[in-house]
């Protein structure tokens, strides 16, 4: 089949120069952003019920920049002022500059990772001593914890916020040839706004192991999967597919 539309389950980028773009203009496509999925931060009191003290704790966990807003919504939330000595552990570079918007950039007590919890894990067994609390979503990977656990990482978990399904009521009556998604909540979030929903002509798209798996449990048949050994990206693995499907159709 001739792909024409493309449905992206996520924000539009904000800069102009996503791949995306440059995709719909080599291969003339129509593609559109939804987030299937969004964010939202648990209560004062929900956060309370899981007993833990934020005064408690001599280092922060970030995983995201997400992470670090709702760490420091429930601070102001609980009336905890968040001391100078506090060490914050990034998964990134930009998680870590992201924390300007709430403290002094220092050196001292900033410390990040390449976007791999396993890069972050040699910097933070060097800190051994600290008390570290890692603020989550209800849906995070175990990958990470349990890493925190082989090394023998001191931490706590605490869920801050939650992943939920957007309203898509007003794609009900919309179809594309490929949806894309790239974790298992975005295709939770179409099962649940559709449970109706049959896939008959439609490509699904599905970047990483999990989102795949959570497609097949679903009754779905994942077309295009990402990272594609020839195609690391999800935009490049739609290419590859479109190309592979013009060769084949000659």
């Amino acid at each position: 089949m001739a792909i024409k539309t493309i449905l992206v389950s996520q924000p539009k980028p904000q800069s102009n120069r996503s791949p995306y773009f440059d995709l719909a203009e080599r291969q003339n496509l129509k593609i559109d952003f939804v987030p299937f999925i969004k964010v939202e931060g648990v209560s004062p009191k929900e956060f309370r019920d899981q007993r833990v003290n934020l005064g408690d704790f001599t280092g922060v966990l970030l995983t995201s920049k997400i992470a670090a807003d709702h760490f420091f919504r429930m601070a102001e939330a609980t009336r905890f002022e968040v001391p100078d000595s506090m060490k914050y552990f990034c998964i990134s570079e930009a998680v870590a500059l992201y924390l300007q918007k709430y403290v002094a950039y220092r050196k001292r007590k900033i410390f990040f990772g390449n976007q791999n919890i396993h890069d972050l894990v040699d910097i933070l067994k060097k800190h051994k001593s600290e008390n570290i609390l890692l603020p989550c979503t209800d849906i995070l990977r175990d990958v990470i914890p349990n890493t925190l656990e082989e090394n023998n990482i001191r931490f706590t978990k605490s869920v801050l916020y939650r992943t939920v399904a957007a309203d898509l009521s007003e794609l009900e009556n919309v179809f594309y040839d490929v949806l894309v998604f790239f974790s298992p909540g975005g295709i939770e979030s179409l099962i649940k706004n559709f449970p109706d929903f049959k896939q008959n002509n439609t490509l699904i798209a599905t970047f990483g192991a999990t989102t795949a798996t959570a497609a097949t449990k679903n009754g779905l048949k994942p077309n295009i999967r990402a990272p594609h050994p020839k195609a690391p990206s999800m935009v490049g693995a739609i290419e590859f597919f479109i190309k592979d499907n013009l060769k084949k159709g000659k």
